[in-house]
Order: structure tokens, then sequence, then C-alpha cells
């Protein structure tokens, strides 16, 4: 029914029959190589492209990483800026001035009385969110290091754990001292 090409093309005048029996022979002497000797042929251009697969499907995989990354990054800040905003205590009529230390710098804001006793005592925490700080309950505070410990600016249950060698730990702080 259908001819193979060698014979369309022997039809066609393309090639003669000396050539089509040298193509024939050197394709049955091939397979010949590689079934009695497991010789495996090496098609570069197949392999050239299961290369570039592999490296696309790499790329793929580190592409959708980040953008997960970036998403779950994304979802967090979410999550810590409802926190704060839910629970951030009012400082509008702050008379007395407390000081933390930022990073390397001291910053002061200022609350009232009851509201500076209480983050002395640890019952209250400073958090650094959209550049700005804000007073929440140490409960909440905890809850937001879970999920980013970096918005934590000052809480004093944070700092007696880390701090459990103090060599001032049997002295006492006298009530009037301000800091």
């Amino acid at each position: 029914m259908a001819n193979s090409f060698g014979d369309q093309f022997l039809k066609a005048g393309l090639v003669n029959k000396t050539q089509l029996n040298k193509a024939k022979k050197s394709k049955i002497k091939q397979q010949k190589q590689k079934n009695k000797q497991k010789i495996e042929v090496v098609d570069e251009a197949a392999e050239a492209a299961r290369q570039a697969a592999a490296d696309k499907a790499a790329r793929d995989r580190e592409l959708n990483r980040q953008q997960k990354e970036a998403v779950e990054r994304k979802a967090v800040h979410a999550q810590v800026r409802q926190l704060v905003e839910l629970n951030r205590l009012p400082r509008d009529d702050g008379e007395v001035g407390y000081n933390f230390q930022d990073g390397t710098a001291i910053r002061k804001i200022f609350v009232s009385e009851g509201v500076h006793d209480k983050l002395g005592r640890g019952l209250l925490a400073i958090v650094k969110f959209d550049d700005r700080y804000e007073v929440i309950p140490s409960v909440v505070a905890e809850k937001i290091m879970l999920r980013d410990g970096s918005c934590i600016i000052s809480n004093q249950t944070t700092r007696l754990e880390h701090g459990e060698d103090d060599p001032y730990a049997d002295y006492q702080v006298p009530d009037d001292l301000m800091w």
C-alpha cells in the first residue's frame, strides 16, 4: 500500500538503487550493533531537548517557590497588621515618657502612668509596625513573635528570659526611678 520514503525517492529519481541499498544497510548495521553490544546511540538533539526541558522545569520551580514565599510573607504581614490594629492601646493622653531601645537607637514614646507601669512589669509590649510604635498586650506580642519576631521592639518578658544571669537581680529598683 504505502511505499517507504526510500522507494518514493527512487521513483522520483532523487536517489539511485545503490544509494538506497547503502542507507538501508547502514540502518540495519546500527540496529544490530545496538542490539548486540547494548550500545546506545546518543542523539544529541534529543539530549539537548531533554536538558532544556529540565532547565526550564528547574527555573519554573524556583519562580513558583519565590512567588509562594512572597504570598506567605504578604499573608504574615497582613496577620501582624490585624493583630496590631485590633489590640493596640491608645497613647493620646500620655504624659510620662517611656524610653526603649530600637536596634542601636534609644526611642521615647509618651504614655499614661498606668501603661508605663505595665510596660515596666512586662504586661505590655512595644511593637514597630509600618514605621510606627504601638503598645500592645504581651499575650498578643507573643502571637506576633510566632509570626514575625522582627516587629517586637520591647517586651520585658523576653528580656527577662534572655537575661537569666543578671548580676543585679538581687538589687531592688526604686519606685521613683524613671528611665
